[in-house]
């Protein structure tokens, strides 16, 4: 075998190790680990070179260690389980658990969280950070998706920010008949201190303080388990900001809230939470503008 191949086989099964195994397979074809030997046997050598290279495999090796935290079912105080409304039963022949089964939830939620499209950076007030031009045509292509989906969408919330605003009005051109609501409460803002820090971007402890109650109240509204008396599976738009989409996404998976700068989303991009009635959650999609031609992509 040549040392140009021999040395390509050596990258491809040894990877950090190649200089070693090269050294070692090229002092084998000069005879140095003993007298010349067949064609087989100095194949046979090579093989067993490469294989000492190669770091031993065991299952602890390879497999995550568990992090020791086991999934909240009653994450949002809604598990029926543990909901009682303290009312003695009326007769003793009534079933234990048949208030408890009625008041189980059995529909699925659907949200679709939205990041508002491209803005005026240079504004210098909330009413002026309005969409750009590219802004609303990539309102005007969620909308599109949204529509092409074919869902039957209950309700259309968003931010009451200029931005959030207008593309809440833009994507409700294609969704006729949806219900369109306006809330402070998903308003931007920083809801906790980043881990890793960030240099760019340093707001104050105050900001914190109030941001991080805000947009954790706003989180506990919107993202919950259905209400018993819910029968059907629910799809429910919301049209707000980065900083409190990736903090939704963190605490309805319940990982480290400190996590949510560690994502990016797109403007006007689609991030999408489904919440069964057991309270287990799964994230469909993160930040998805697929929908959108490369040249109209985003991150402002």
């Amino acid at each position: 075998m040549s040392y140009r191949k021999t040395f390509k086989l050596i990258c491809g099964f040894a990877g950090g190790s190649a200089v070693l195994v090269f050294a070692a397979a090229a002092a084998d074809s000069r005879g140095y680990f003993g007298e010349q030997r067949g064609e087989a046997a100095s194949r046979w050598s090579r093989f067993t070179v490469l294989q000492a290279a190669q770091p031993a495999w065991t299952p602890a090796s390879h497999t995550p260690a568990p992090t020791g935290h086991s999934w909240d079912f009653n994450w949002d105080k809604r598990d029926p389980s543990t909901l009682t409304n303290g009312k003695k039963k009326e007769t003793a022949t009534e079933d234990p658990s048949s208030e408890q089964d009625n008041g189980k939830p059995k529909a699925t939620r659907n949200i679709l969280l939205i990041r508002h499209s491209q803005y005026n950076l240079s504004g210098n007030s909330d009413k002026e950070r309005i969409l750009t031009p590219l802004g609303r045509e990539q309102a005007e292509l969620t909308g599109k998706r949204l529509a092409a989906l074919g869902l039957k969408y209950d309700v259309l919330v968003h931010s009451s920010m200029a931005r959030a605003t207008e593309t809440a009005h833009i994507i409700s051109k294609h969704l006729p008949g949806v219900e369109l609501l306006s809330c402070d409460l998903l308003r931007e803002g920083a809801p906790i201190e980043p881990v890793p820090p960030v240099t760019h971007w340093k707001p104050d402890a105050v900001q914190y303080h109030e941001d991080g109650a805000r947009i954790e109240a706003a989180f506990r509204r919107y993202i919950h388990r259905a209400d018993p008396k819910q029968k059907e599976d629910s799809y429910e738009i919301i049209v707000c900001h980065a900083n409190v989409i990736r903090y939704f996404v963190c605490r309805a998976l319940q990982f480290p809230a400190e996590g949510w700068l560690r994502m990016g989303l797109n403007n006007g991009s689609i991030t999408w939470l489904t919440i069964r009635p057991s309270g287990r959650v799964a994230l469909r999609t993160l930040g998805d503008s697929g929908f959108m031609p490369p040249d109209k992509l985003t991150r402002t």
